[in-house]
Formats: C-alpha cells, sequence, structure tokens
C-alpha cells in the first residue's frame, strides 16, 4: 500500500476533501505533525481514526523514518497530515517521499489547499510563472543576500514569513528592491484573514505597526531589461561557431529576446561585413 501525503485545511475545517476524510479513517499508520491538531480536525470532521498516530514533525523525522518505510514494506497505508497545507513544501515530508522514492515504494497524494498558490491567486500580481522560497532567512546577513540574489527574478516570488519578523524583512526587502509592488497574505481561509497589497515600501510602514497571524509574502518580479539588437550579435555568432545555421541561430535568438528576427540577421550579417 502507498505513502498517502493529504493537503489539510489552511483554516477552515470545511475546505477539507471528502477523500481526506476517509483516508483519515482507513489508514492504517498516521504520521502527523502535531498529534493534538490531527485529532482536533478529526474531530471537527467527525471522524475516528482506527489506525496508529504517531508525531512526525522535523525534530523526529529522520528518526520516524526507518518504522514508517518499515510499515510501508509489509503492506500498510501510511497517511502523512501537516498542520496546514501539503506536506513537503517547507513542512515534514521530503525525506520520507524520497526515501520511499529510492526504494520504489509508491506514494500517492491527495490535493487539497496550498497557502503558496492561494495566496499567488489573491495578490493580483502576474502568476503565469512564478517560484516558491519557503520562509526568508533569520539573519539580517543572510536575508540581505537572499534580497540581492532575488533582484534579478523576473518571476513573482512567493515566500513564508513569521509574523513578529515581516516588518524587518519587508523593510530589507524595500531597502534591496525599491517600490516593487506585494502582497501580504494573513491568516489565509480564516475569520481574519486579510490580504494587504501595496509597495514594498508601504507595507513595510504597515507592518511596523504589528501583524499577527500566519503570513505568505507575494513579491512581483523583476521587470525584464530591454535588450538591444546589437547586444546579441555576439550569442549569435557563438551560436554560429558551434555549428548552428545562421538562420536558425538568429531566430531562436531573437525570439527569446524579444526582438525582431530580421534586425537581428541583418546586425550579425553587417558586423561580418565590419
Amino acid at each position: 500500500m502507498p505513502l498517502v501525503l493529504a493537503a489539510t485545511p489552511l483554516g477552515d475545517s470545511r475546505d477539507a476533501s471528502p477523500r481526506l476524510v476517509s483516508a483519515l479513517a482507513d489508514a492504517d499508520v498516521i504520521a502527523a505533525e502535531d498529534t493534538r491538531r490531527l485529532r482536533a480536525l478529526a474531530a471537527t470532521l467527525d471522524v475516528t481514526p482506527v489506525g496508529r498516530v504517531v508525531s512526525f514533525y522535523e525534530d523526529v523525522e529522520a528518526a520516524r523514518l526507518p518504522k514508517l518505510l518499515e510499515a510501508l514494506r509489509g503492506g500498510e497505508t501510511v497517511l502523512l497530515v501537516t498542520d496546514a497545507g501539503m506536506p513537503s513544501v517547507s513542512d515534514p515530508g521530503y525525506r520520507l517521499v524520497a526515501a520511499c522514492v529510492a526504494e520504489d515504494l509508491p506514494v500517492t497524494c491527495l490535493p487539497g489547499p496550498s497557502a503558496v498558490t492561494t495566496a499567488l491567486a489573491l495578490s493580483g500580481l502576474p502568476s503565469d510563472r512564478f517560484c516558491f522560497e519557503g520562509f526568508a532567512p533569520r539573519k539580517p546577513g543572510e536575508k540581505a543576500k537572499w534580497f540581492a540574489q532575488l533582484a534579478g527574478e523576473v518571476r513573482t516570488v512567493v515566500f513564508f514569513e513569521s509574523p513578529h519578523r515581516l516588518a524587518a524583512t519587508l523593510d530589507e526587502a524595500a531597502r534591496a528592491l525599491g517600490d516593487r509592488r506585494a502582497a501580504v497574505c494573513r491568516e489565509l481561509t480564516k475569520t481574519y484573514e486579510e490580504v494587504r497589497r501595496g509597495t514594498l515600501p508601504e507595507l513595510a510602514a504597515w507592518a511596523a505597526e504589528g501583524v499577527r497571524g500566519e503570513i505568505t509574502v507575494v513579491l512581483e518580479g523583476a521587470r525584464p531589461r530591454a535588450v538591444s539588437v546589437d547586444e546579441l550579435v555576439g550569442e549569435v555568432s557563438s551560436r554560429v561557431a558551434a555549428g548552428e545555421r545562421l538562420k536558425s541561430a538568429a531566430a531562436a535568438v531573437a525570439t527569446a529576446a524579444g526582438v525582431s528576427k530580421k534586425e537581428l540577421y541583418d546586425a550579425v550579417l553587417a558586423a561580418r561585413r565590419g
């Protein structure tokens, strides 16, 4: 039987899927980030787990792996749940999934709530391409380097932050990235859900007054730098030197850079004529 990764509600228990309810009732073993929260959720959903319930949080994750793998090898179904959202996404689970993959043990997933995609959808920022960066670094120096690395990221960035560090993080982001747009999503799906949108300096000033709850930040990507045709001539020439046809190389580079294919082709010819 498989390892089952099951998404749990972010806050509103009505978001639990019927498949999650069935899995809680039927699993042979339930590995839970917080067993107390699991039992509270089960009670709210009016389901009584019959399987063994074991704790599976970050500090004990490695120690619990052998027994869970043994259960899976023995044909038992192991259900993995975290406090909220999808296991292994900035939550316990990755090590167990990787171990199952290494042994060719079956793994499946019960999809459901995700703070990452929920915040992205609510942010009002481009969602066609995005990256998830987990939790922002805690130390100021590491945080500054982190934002410096993200300065050129053109995709929308999603990350988690604790409420008591949010103001400092947004202030650092404003220093590194200027007036880039962002959204702070607080207490998603819960009674006091709030989505605050604005520039980084505006959001930093707001957060300085104090914020509570679970926080997901969505950050606008960098605006692509305008590239001139002349800057691309060298790239086309390198591809041609490597054996690619001139027309094909010019077309590929022009499409990627968003410039005219004809203009780039003509510029390469002009450079060859010297």
